[in-house]
């Protein structure tokens, strides 16, 4: 019995520093592209984003960025968080005179293969949302994530 509980202490632990420990393991194939990508990258943390896609977490010129890659090394975005002085003034207009009265809780500037968006979390009472603009100022994507307590995709 006795022999038994260390055989399953010592694989609990195992499996506990197996979970911890794996999300830093990204494949070769994608530190190799995202070196390539942000070869100034300071401070990178891999996360697994799901079960095809990894997220690196890193600072670059003293801004905090995120990148995703598939386990292939294929980037498929990089964003990071924008002062509302840079959002351009188009982009700012068409989010408020769709949105009057919301506030910009938060917005970032999203880069991928087909162009940059900005994404923005916007608040105006209980209801949050998620809007994402293209830099013609076109809405391409809204979500209600938080309404009287509840979230759904308008």
């Amino acid at each position: 019995m006795k022999t038994l509980k260390i055989i399953l202490g010592t694989f609990l632990t195992c499996a506990i520093f197996a979970f911890s420990s794996g999300g830093d393991q990204a494949p070769q194939k994608v530190k190799d592209a995202f070196a390539k990508k942000f070869p100034t990258a300071k401070n990178v943390k891999w996360d697994k984003e799901n079960a095809t896609e990894w997220e690196a977490e890193f600072k670059m010129n003293k801004t905090e960025y995120s990148a995703n890659f598939l386990e292939d090394g294929t980037w498929k975005e990089t964003e990071h968080e924008i002062d509302e002085r840079e959002i351009p003034q188009n982009v700012k207009s068409s989010l408020m005179t769709e949105y009057s009265g919301y506030k910009i809780k938060e917005s970032e500037l999203s880069e991928t293969k087909d162009g940059m968006l900005y994404e923005f979390e916007i608040k105006k009472g209980e209801r949050m949302m998620e809007i994402s603009v293209d830099s013609t100022g076109n809405i391409v994507k809204k979500e209600v994530i938080k309404e009287n307590g509840e979230g759904d995709k308008d």
